[in-house]
């Protein structure tokens, strides 16, 4: 049961997020809190010794100060930066967190890229009134980075200290 949990919620949440930046331009902050409490109650759950714990949410802390100046100064959303501070706490401050946070880098800049050329292409009258496209062609749109975030945290999140915990329970039998 647990097992399913940790299969479903942070993809879930990952995947809601994204979409819902496309249709959007925003984030509902229950995403980011369903994503605070299912780390928290899956944590005590699978067994995580509770040092660890303090280091998962120190990595979210961190995370959240990063993005909170980012936000500061008009370079990401609210939005953005909560999803990507407690979607931090389930890597934790791990290897998998610089992955993530790379990955998430990497493709939020080929989306900005894309978006632009795609913006100032013929093509974008052609989406402006697609319910999951339309921002995506509005010039004075911003960038929905959840887009990246959701992708990201799909691509990297085999990387988790739950995901490894389940595929080894799995293949225990």
């Amino acid at each position: 049961m647990l097992e399913a949990a940790i299969f479903v919620i942070f993809p879930f949440c990952m995947a809601f997020a994204a979409v819902s930046d496309m249709i959007s331009l925003t984030i509902a902050n229950r995403v980011s809190v369903l994503l605070v409490l299912s780390f928290a109650a899956l944590a005590l759950f699978i067994g995580m010794p509770w040092p660890e714990i303090g280091m998962h949410f120190v990595a979210g802390g961190l995370v959240l100060l990063a993005t909170f100046l980012i936000f500061a100064i008009g370079g990401m959303g609210g939005g953005d930066a909560k999803l990507m501070a407690s979607s931090a706490l389930w890597f934790g401050l791990d290897v998998g967190l610089a992955n993530y946070l790379m990955t998430t880098a990497l493709l939020g800049g080929a989306l900005t890229v894309a978006l632009l050329f795609f913006r100032r292409s013929g093509f974008s009258p052609l989406v402006a009134n697609h319910v999951l496209l339309r921002h995506f062609a509005e010039e004075k749109a911003g960038i929905p980075y959840g887009v990246a975030l959701g992708l990201g945290g799909l691509i990297c999140f085999p990387q988790t200290p739950f995901m490894q915990w389940a595929m080894e329970r799995l293949a225990a039998g």
